[in-house]
């Protein structure tokens, strides 16, 4: 399948809606068929993908919430979400794409970098932010996602000059990009081709991450 349907969207706001378990099974057969139908629309997706760039994570989001930790105690997600990863280890950044009434999008990047990612893509900034500040100010980046989005310190981090020229990025702690699409935008034929081309404007910006985060300091492989 390589196009949603009005169903698909109907049944994410019918959920919305009756976000209750009796009425969840009661309708669960429904429920069943359309989201088969997106998975495989996600997988459609995924395919076209492992034609532009090496992926091989294929996750599809399930509609049961886990709500154990959570104040919302609403048992079912409102959106249909696909993650799709890179090839590891050599690889890195991922791809997502999230379905909502009203607030769907493509996204991408590194959400939660661990602490020596993290430390690492500090110190190649603090080095030299120029390939990087090519990347985000390229024009079709900027068309595509405007910039780079996702939580910031207030101040420097720890051990990095608050007066340093790159400390906009330093502060990142966060490096993601999003584009958001209308409703109207989902039922478009055409909306499978924006997706991918939308990931592929996020590709140079990976592979980028992906060669400062398999090196050290020195731009020496750490995979060799």
């Amino acid at each position: 399948m390589d196009h949603l349907k009005k169903e698909h969207i109907a049944l994410l706001e019918a959920i919305s809606k009756n976000n209750n378990k009796p009425w969840f099974t009661e309708n669960k057969p429904q429920i069943d068929a359309v989201f088969t139908e997106v998975k495989a629309f996600f997988k459609s997706v995924f395919d076209q993908m492992a034609a532009v760039d090496e992926v091989e994570l294929f996750h599809v989001h399930r509609l049961y919430r886990d709500v154990r930790f959570s104040k919302d105690k609403t048992p079912y997600k409102t959106y249909f979400g696909l993650h799709i990863g890179r090839k590891k280890p050599l690889l890195r950044g991922g791809y997502y794409l999230n379905i909502e009434p009203g607030k769907s999008f493509v996204g991408g990047g590194f959400w939660e970098p661990n602490k020596d990612d993290l430390l690492r893509i500090r110190k190649e900034i603090a080095l030299d932010d120029s390939e990087m500040r090519q990347l985000i100010n390229d024009p079709q980046f900027i068309q595509t996602f405007g910039g780079l989005v996702g939580e910031e310190l207030k101040t420097a981090p720890k051990g990095f000059d608050k007066e340093h020229p790159a400390i906009d990025l330093l502060r990142k702690k966060q490096f993601l990009v999003m584009r958001p699409f209308a409703d109207e935008e989902l039922l478009q034929p055409t909306f499978i081709n924006e997706v991918i081309q939308t990931f592929e404007v996020m590709k140079p910006f990976f592979d980028y991450m992906s060669d400062v985060l398999t090196t050290d300091v020195n731009g020496v492989s750490l995979y060799e």
